[in-house]
């Protein structure tokens, strides 16, 4: 009999084989009744839970009252619900949104507008950055070959700049902010002139790269690079925005306002939909009909889950419950890495952190990573691995985590490691 599984398109990597009928909170069950500790929601994706009741009964009641309405035809009250909802949590600068499906999508309307926006063609990115994978967000995207693997030629005018990763570097925080400014200074005068620069986009916390957040100071010296220059910043907030790092948006800890914002993942909590914002008159230079999309904005199912999502978040002070849980979690991580040398680095804001395996020269340790990943596994806690070299396992709990859950989780990684020697 064949496996119903080959009938998946192999281009679909698969972390494990568990197929899920039921999903509460952090954890999900299979048709046997096993229980799965979700650290990965998806990738960042279901941070108000699995099934979360309130955005269950706002999709059901969506569904049997309009499931959609195009937006280039109708405005859906859903649609204006949630541009509602996003204006009272963005930072104050962004006033006006445009909906699409994915991160991906996301992103290529952001750059669409910022390109239109200052007639200029070029962008500059981080290196070990992640945007998506469609031509141009793959063009973007540098955090590992694979991404890009066999699909050259991709759109040109992308520049890369180094992110300040200072463990990599083995510098501490100014060391590193000074020199990957002095990079970015030298990328302008030699590679990318700043009046044919559109924009400069960073993920704040860097994502599939390694989970390594921006210090606050390099974060505040681009966004003052970009005004001195007229370029645009643009924040990937995909996988760190709505509570993932302890405040609504990551940009928010250094106090940095983009002039663009990217949203996905959490958005949704599993819906399909993205947003951008933007200022008002920034917006005004989007000339009509020039960008657009059949679902994005008309799914009024996703729209009335997103404004649910959006309302859990702010009700249930998940934001909070990010930074509490993600200080318990950082602090029960670093006391493991106390006990085990392999654990290089732990790092992260809120409940987005990742831990580096690294030998005894230094050198990344992608094969602990994956044993280490595997064993958890086996011990029914679901965690990801990231990074240029696949040596960073990643935490990525929802953010209705529970003190009693982030200790099993550590007992169960400690457990794991130990196993290791």
């Amino acid at each position: 009999m064949r496996n119903p599984i080959d009938r998946l398109a192999p281009v679909w990597t698969h972390m494990t084989h568990v197929q899920p009928v039921r999903g509460e909170g952090a954890y999900l069950y299979d048709a046997e009744g096993a229980r799965y500790l979700d650290f990965t929601s998806g990738i960042g994706v279901t941070n108000t839970g699995h099934a979360h009741p309130r955005v269950v009964q706002a999709i059901q009641e969506q569904a049997s009252a309009l499931i959609f309405g195009q937006m280039n035809i109708v405005i859906t009250p859903a649609a204006l619900r949630l541009a509602e909802k996003l204006d009272e949590v963005t930072p104050p600068s962004i006033e006006q949104f445009f909906f699409s499906n994915s991160g991906a999508e996301a992103v290529e309307a952001a750059v669409k507008l910022a390109r239109m926006a200052t007639k200029r063609r070029n962008l500059i990115v981080m290196q070990g950055s992640f945007h998506g994978r469609t031509h141009q967000a793959m063009a973007m995207t540098t955090s590992k070959y694979i991404y890009r693997y066999d699909y050259q030629p991709l759109p040109g005018g992308v520049f890369v700049t180094p992110f300040p990763y200072s463990y990599y570097y083995g510098w501490n925080d100014d060391e590193t902010t000074a020199f990957c400014l002095r990079q970015l200074d030298q990328l302008l005068h030699s590679q990318s002139a700043p009046d044919e620069t559109a924009a400069i986009i960073i993920e704040p916390v860097l994502g599939e790269g390694g989970y390594v957040p921006a210090p606050d100071a390099f974060l505040r010296e681009l966004r003052a690079v970009c005004d001195a220059h007229g370029i645009l910043l643009i924040a990937d907030e995909v996988q760190s925005g709505f509570g993932r790092t302890g405040k609504f948006f990551a940009v928010e800890h250094p106090g940095v306002e983009p002039d663009i914002l990217v949203m996905a993942k959490g958005l949704g909590s599993g819906m399909p939909i993205s947003a951008i914002g933007a200022r008002a008159e920034l917006m005004a230079h989007w000339k009509p009909g020039t960008h657009g999309g059949t679902y994005g904005g008309g799914n009024a199912i996703a729209a009335a889950a997103a404004a649910a999502t959006i309302d859990v978040i702010r009700d249930e002070k998940l934001v909070e419950n990010a930074a509490v849980q993600g200080d318990r979690l950082m602090a029960g991580l670093g006391d493991l890495q106390a006990e085990y040398p392999e654990i290089g680095d732990v790092r992260g804001r809120g409940l987005m952190v990742g831990v580096e395996f690294t030998g005894q020269d230094h050198q990344p340790a992608a094969e602990i990573a994956t044993r280490v990943q595997k064993a958890c596994i086996e011990r029914n806690l679901l965690l990801l691995t990231c990074g240029t070299y696949g040596n960073v396992i990643r935490w990525i709990p929802p953010l209705v985590v529970n003190s009693q859950q982030i200790d099993e989780a550590l007992a169960i990684f400690n457990e794991a490691m130990a196993g290791m020697r």
